[in-house]
């Protein structure tokens, strides 16, 4: 039975409340992320983003995105949470509205909607590609996990919890306090 394939035309049909991606010719359609997991994405952005994008208390030398839409591979548009790009690999922002050089560094926060295509799905598309490292956050576990591309696999380096404050690569200039991605406003 051929498999009919989903097209870049019926992602960009979706409606605003969802997120559509886009793998092995697959469309995958989730619902926009909840407060829990939009405030850990969000504060995550700022800590990392501002000691590695911005330079402000940390080295600089990187440019860190929300939700950038990649185009990797023949078919695949993947939209990570979030997406780090060293600056002597990618020094200015390209043209249109995709990415196709592939990131060092991916940070996906996991949803009970979105976790087994995180991780059992994205996961593969990115040690193919070649992202040198992948974060999984969980706000509800409250976990960070850490992977390292070691030949075509990720190992995962360590995982932290709860109220740890940690320097996870490749960011380890910063010390992270994890309990700021989770905790109340």
């Amino acid at each position: 039975m051929d498999t009919k394939r989903a097209t870049y035309a019926e992602l960009e049909a979706l409606p605003p409340t969802k997120v559509g991606e886009l793998v092995d010719g697959v469309l995958y359609v989730s619902p926009r992320p909840a407060p829990r997991h939009a405030l850990a994405r969000s504060r995550l952005g700022v800590e990392v983003g501002g000691c590695f994008d911005r330079g402000r208390k940390g080295p600089g030398g990187w440019l860190i995105l929300d939700e950038p839409e990649l185009h990797v591979g023949d078919e695949d548009v993947l939209v990570p949470d979030l997406a780090g790009w060293r600056r002597e690999r990618m020094p200015s922002l390209p043209h249109g509205a995709a990415f196709t050089l592939v990131p060092d560094w991916v940070c996906e926060v996991l949803s009970p909607s979105t976790t087994s295509l995180d991780r059992a799905v994205k996961l593969p598309v990115y040690a193919r590609e070649g992202v040198k490292g992948v974060w999984f956050v969980d706000p509800l576990a409250r976990t960070l996990e850490v992977y390292r591309l070691e030949g075509p696999h990720y190992v995962l380096v360590a995982t932290h919890a709860a109220l740890d404050r940690v320097r996870a690569e490749p960011f380890e200039a910063l010390e992270l306090e994890l309990s700021f991605l989770w905790s109340e406003p």
